[in-house]
């Protein structure tokens, strides 16, 4: 009699399940000790890692960045399969594209580097005190005393009543009183055009803010949680880019998996498991009782298995709680679906464009788009250019995607986000094309302001706008639309304003958590396990946190049959 092997079942075919099914398979092919099998809904795969090309760059739709290079198991597979040298250029191949930024104020106030970097200064100070990095002994003896403000700040919030549910940004804008308040800032100090000194100031923190908006994807800082800030951790290091794709290490995750191992187009619609076992005396006619879960496809057909991966993102967990889902049956457990629900969860989406110019010999080198960082009046002001859509108010830049590219990109967050998504092409190039015209259009000299023309290297943003409005124009478009698709119903995950990062714990627990009563046989364990980016309590929200649950979860089947274990990468 043939011995029955478990069957292990992972859905997604994301970085977190193909980590999954890369580890069990290296570690018992030999002795061929389960079935495995990967379930995907989508016709790809990779999950929320898209690699495309646009424009003749190669660039990416989700994931971009390996963040830290230092001990990053996502560097040592692209450091192994070669895929970090390129003949074909990609996506922000000079690294990050804001060394040399031209930040233009809303009417075309350029804002030298004086002006804008005390605040943006500010700003990181600000989230290094978050997140741990700012104390007092590891302060700094700047002109500016950045742990005091940061500490009267927190104080300040505490004075307000806000203790355990202190959003990041409230604790930014008493930040920005406190240093007000030292600098003795007068509303009417160097003024210029329609901008005052606090006006502008205002408006540069909230550039920053914008731009975390995408790092962390929470729509409104206000709702990102001030005090898991300093439970994230990132590895050391500089952060790159993959210059063959993120895709790339996908692929060698996928490429040890025998034929047929990874079936697509196959979404689960039902996953049912056994919490509290069987009672003694039940029998199911005609299925195969002794695997404990049952999986339902969209096509109707279905699939028992002894232990299902779910890597699905937080944000289809959170459709699946829902009343009227009946995405597990019975439901998951409360400390499981509380903390599906407290997690946050947001969409972010990169907004390609392509320029298409007109060449001419004298024009050229004034006719390339620098990296452009905006300073938007707030969107209540009575000074604001009506012409500007207000999804465009809320990003931060818009630039080359490398030095000299004719493809441009922007980040997106939030409700914008999701508006980006449901627009047409015309309306984009559209909004987009009057944004740029109202910055870089009858640009402004005073105080605050600097105009270089192009003969230094610098890009004169008067020349800039002409060249865009008579020899270019925008042309082709392409955005990532995370939000509104149903494999993903957003980007990656938070800690939001009442939850914390013990919540992270609570979505990598393994179902059933116990055994049923004593009209019930044993519950088989480990039935349901959960991997994803959003099961990680420190690296959360990247692709190597998705890798390292991945591992984790291998491991955890691998020493439940007492077989050899595996290190991070």
């Amino acid at each position: 009699m043939v011995a029955r092997k478990p069957r292990i079942v992972i859905i997604g075919a994301g970085m977190a399940g193909l980590t999954a099914a890369n580890k069990l398979y290296k570690a018992t092919r030999l002795e061929e000790l389960f079935e495995l099998c990967v379930v995907e809904g989508g016709t790809r795969i990779g999950g929320r890692i898209g690699t495309s090309d646009f424009g003749g760059d190669r660039i990416e739709m989700g994931a971009t960045w390996i963040h830290g290079i230092g001990g990053s198991p996502i560097h040592q597979i692209a450091q192994e399969i070669h895929a970090l040298d390129s003949e074909q250029p990609w996506e922000c191949m000079d690294g990050f594209p804001d060394e040399d930024p031209v930040t233009i104020a809303e009417g075309g106030l350029r804002i030298d580097s004086p002006v804008v970097e005390p605040i943006s200064k500010l700003y990181r100070k600000m989230m290094d005190f978050a997140q741990g990095k700012l104390t007092e002994a590891s302060k700094s003896y700047d002109e500016v005393d950045y742990y005091r403000i940061a500490t009267k700040a927190l104080e300040n919030c505490k004075r307000r009543g806000y203790f355990g549910d202190l959003g990041v940004g409230f604790f930014l804008r008493q930040a920005l009183d406190v240093y007000w308040a030292q600098a003795d800032e007068r509303e009417d100090d160097n003024s210029s055009g329609n901008w005052s000194t606090k006006l502008l100031q205002e408006a540069i923190c909230a550039m920053n803010e914008n731009t975390e908006r995408t790092y962390t994807s929470a729509g409104d800082l206000l709702k990102l949680d001030f005090n898991a800030e300093s439970e994230y951790r990132q590895f050391p290091g500089e952060e790159v880019t993959i210059p063959k794709g993120y895709l790339s290490i996908i692929e060698s995750l996928a490429s040890v998996l025998p034929a047929g191992a990874i079936q697509l187009g196959r979404k689960v619609r039902k996953i049912e498991w056994k919490p509290q076992g069987l009672r003694s005396s039940e029998v199911e006619n005609g299925c195969d009782s002794s695997r404990p879960v049952k999986l339902h496809f969209e096509d109707g057909l279905t699939m028992f298995a002894d232990h299902v991966i779910v890597t699905v993102s937080l944000g289809v967990l959170k459709t699946g709680i829902q009343e009227g889902s009946g995405l597990f049956d019975p439901p998951l457990p409360s400390f499981k679906t509380e903390a599906i629900s407290r997690l946050g969860f947001g969409v972010v989406n990169k907004l390609f464009l392509e320029l298409d110019p007109i060449h001419d010999q004298e024009s050229e080198t004034c006719e390339k788009l620098p990296f452009l960082q905006m300073v938007f009046h707030r969107s209540d002001s009575e000074l604001r250019n009506r012409k500007i859509p207000w999804w465009m108010r809320r990003t931060a830049s818009l630039y080359p995607i490398y030095r000299n590219s004719s493809v441009l990109l922007s980040w997106f967050a939030g409700e914008e986000a999701l508006e980006l998504e449901s627009l047409r092409d015309d309306e984009i190039i559209n909004g987009v094309t009057r944004t740029i015209s109202s910055f870089l259009s009858d640009s402004q000299s005073g105080g605050l302001v600097n105009h270089q023309g192009c003969s230094n290297g610098n890009v004169n943003p008067v020349e800039s706008s002409r060249a865009l409005g008579k020899k270019s124009k925008l042309r082709n478009v392409l955005r990532s639309r995370w939000g509104t698709d149903p494999l993903f119903m957003g980007s990656y995950s938070y800690v939001a304003v009442g939850s914390s990062g013990n919540d992270f714990d609570s979505m990598a627990e393994p179902l059933p958590k116990s055994s049923g009563g004593c009209v019930y046989v044993a519950s088989p364990p480990l039935q349901i396990l959960f991997a994803g980016e959003a099961t990680h309590k420190t690296h959360y929200s990247t692709t190597h946190g998705a890798y390292l649950s991945g591992v984790r979860e291998a491991n955890r089947l691998l020493q439940h049959y007492h077989s050899g274990g595996f290190s991070e990468v």
